[in-house]
């Protein structure tokens, strides 16, 4: 068939935390952009107030529930106290909404390890991205409202974008941390005051300080910096530490609300209406290729809940035609670690025989698709108090209801201020495990009852006002064996995931498992310091005692919340890579992926960092494309010459 001329040059899909930066960069660049999302642009104050960050991962208006399997063996899954059987696996929430999983996460910002960078640019020989380089990307996209800009930082906006593209001028203008303060993404941590506020938390954290600081990882003071520099883990100086101790917490807050992808799309939107066209309730099941496999377009669905990983999808057959769209330049992917692969595999682009079992035609076989999964190592150690949190004392948790008005947390939260403003984690350790060459442990502690994800979790992590929660966070995990698979031809069916924990996968010797038992014994010794205020442990409680009993309990009871990886990136020659270092889908043309499904390894300590700077690369690499093009003379020959559309 003949191929329609395109009302747009790129069309995104996804408007989490690669593809929503992504569309507005381009937008605003002057492209014509459609930006698909699958999900609504409901907001309420679940989104909206930080700490009710757990109330958006289960409301109905904002999530998708995915239940995926970290054991093939059905005896393993079923030890996980989280294991659903109706549903066959633990709940794995996202978000299908604009924004994406921006819209619901612990709003955490944490920059990664440089290693995570340079390792990239070794596997791609390609210096850019080398961390002095990729740098700039974080600050470019910053707007840190947490330190002071730098008296030598100049506020003209294009010395300021100088400084940030040239990597080196940052340290020698006055801003050693190389913080951004003009980027999209306001950064902020909570106010240390809140601490005060509440003795027994104060109590904590002054034995965690005490093991932190001096016993344990003896981080020295560098005389040259302040404070906020000290306990500062986004100052660029914290790289050429160890990383080891007490760190702040920065979050994507601005005046105590919760920000992301979402409000910088909405300001592209508003100032460059005719360059950014955003479509949501459009779940996009198929990228369309002409005879020489250029993408040339996407189809979709057009309707609200249509996939099932919605709570208010209807599993009844839908008659419905899709949509077709055309870009005129390119079709960028960047609908996750889950999702990607999946729009990959039904536009038959994956591994042949997975493909040929479900009647998909194949047209590039790329086996890595899919494969290559990686999530963090989670667990939690839930310690009773002797008494109640004061710091919780006047706090419901939940936004005000019909006939109730706001608690006073509510109303102070409505003024910028108090808990409501944070998302409850009280402070931060980074450690090392014994068997680590690089810091790997990310421990932050707060109050609640947090031991991961299932149904209706979100209603009993503060139930109890007198429990503390310390979670561990392994990263850089060595286990890389699991897999997102079809199970149907179906666009609106939800995909078999399984992250093959520990044993099932290909971590040989087992560090990963033993780094999650060292961090577990390193926070029952901060707890020990904390003695005067503490009534007992009780997960995983006082009879797990030996080394073996912990790894036990860390087998059935891990969950993760990083999915990444499935496609990732590699040469041409490494058979399970599936994009090049440009972000370009092998034995294509025209089409890209920029989600978290393209590292090789998962990188740093949260993953959402990560991918908007990738996300902001990327934006260079396909605005570098354009100027050096002859743009209409390009435009003219692809008319003359595409043989047709696939359909």
């Amino acid at each position: 068939m003949a191929s329609p001329i395109a009302d747009y040059d790129y069309i995104v899909v996804g408007s989490g935390a690669g593809g929503g930066p992504l569309a507005s960069n381009l937008a605003r660049a002057g492209q014509r952009v459609l930006l698909l999302e699958a999900g609504g642009d409901h907001e309420n104050y679940n989104y909206q107030v930080p700490v009710f960050h757990g109330l958006a991962t289960e409301d109905e208006d904002l999530k998708w529930d995915y239940y995926v399997r970290h054991y093939a063996s059905d005896e393993q899954q079923r030890r996980d106290s989280k294991f659903v059987r109706e549903r066959d696996g633990v709940l794995y929430p996202r978000a299908g909404t604009l924004g994406g999983c921006t819209a619901h996460n612990a709003m955490i910002t944490v920059y990664p390890q440089n290693t995570d960078w340079d390792k990239i640019a070794h596997l791609t020989g390609d210096a850019s991205w080398q961390s002095q380089n990729m740098r700039k990307y974080f600050e470019r996209l910053e707007r840190c409202q947490y330190i002071t800009r730098p008296r030598l930082y100049p506020k003209n906006a294009l010395l300021a974008s100088l400084l940030r593209w040239i990597p080196g001028l940052s340290r020698l203008s006055g801003n050693p941390g190389r913080h951004g303060f003009d980027g999209w993404l306001a950064t902020n941590v909570a106010k240390p005051g809140l601490i005060i506020r509440d003795g027994q938390l104060l109590r904590i954290i002054t034995a965690a300080a005490k093991g932190a600081l001096v016993d344990l990882l003896g981080r020295p003071l560098r005389p040259w910096e302040d404070w906020d520099a000290y306990f500062d883990p986004n100052d660029w100086r914290a790289q050429d530490t160890n990383l080891q101790g007490l760190w702040f917490t920065p979050l994507a807050t601005n005046a105590g609300r919760r920000n992301g992808t979402r409000e910088y799309i909405r300001a592209v939107r508003s100032r460059h209406p005719d360059n950014l066209t955003v479509k949501t309730n459009s779940l996009a099941s198929r990228v369309l290729f002409d005879d020489d496999n250029a993408a040339v377009g996407i189809e979709y669905l057009d309707g609200a809940h249509l996939y099932r990983a919605d709570p208010r999808a209807n599993r009844a057959s839908d008659p419905r035609m899709p949509t077709r769209v055309f870009a005129e330049k390119e079709i960028i992917l960047s609908a996750g670690a889950f999702n990607t692969p999946q729009l990959l595999k039904l536009s038959g682009v994956g591994p042949r025989e997975e493909l040929m079992n479900l009647g998909i035609e194949v047209r590039v076989d790329l086996p890595g698709v899919g494969e290559n999964l990686q999530d963090r190592y989670e667990v939690g150690v839930v310690t009773e108090m002797k008494a109640d949190f004061a710091l919780l004392e006047n706090c419901a948790f939940e936004p005000p209801r019909a006939g109730l008005g706001p608690d006073s947390c509510f109303e102070e939260w409505q003024s910028g201020s108090g808990v409501y403003t944070t998302n409850g984690v009280a402070l931060a350790i980074i450690e090392k495990s014994k068997r680590a060459l690089y810091p790997d442990l990310f421990i932050f502690g707060l109050p609640g009852h947090f031991k991961g994800y299932y149904p209706k979790y979100s209603e009993e992590v503060e139930r109890e006002r007198n429990r503390f929660t310390w979670a561990i966070l392994k990263a850089h995990t060595l286990n890389t064996a699991g897999t997102v698979t079809l199970g149907s031809d179906d666009p609106r069916a939800v995909p078999q995931v399984n992250f093959c924990y520990f044993e099932e996968g290909n971590d040989a010797e087992g560090d990963d498992l033993e780094a999650v038992v060292d961090g577990v014994e390193f926070v029952r010794r901060l707890m020990d310091r904390a003695g005067e205020v503490v009534e007992k442990e009780v997960v995983p409680g006082e009879s797990v005692k030996t080394r073996e009993q912990i790894r036990e309990f860390v087998r059935d009871e891990a969950w993760g919340h990083h999915a990444s990886c499935t496609c990732k990136m590699g040469p041409k020659d490494d058979e399970m890579a599936v994009v090049d270092g440009d972000f370009r889908v092998h034995g294509t043309t025209n089409l890209r992926v920029v989600d978290a499904s393209v590292f090789p390894r998962i990188p740093g300590f949260f993953i959402v960092t990560a991918v908007y700077m990738i996300s902001e690369k990327a934006s260079d690499v396909i605005l570098a494309g354009e100027a050096a093009e002859p743009g209409l003379v390009k435009r003219m020959f692809r008319r003359v010459t595409r043989r047709g559309t696939s359909g």
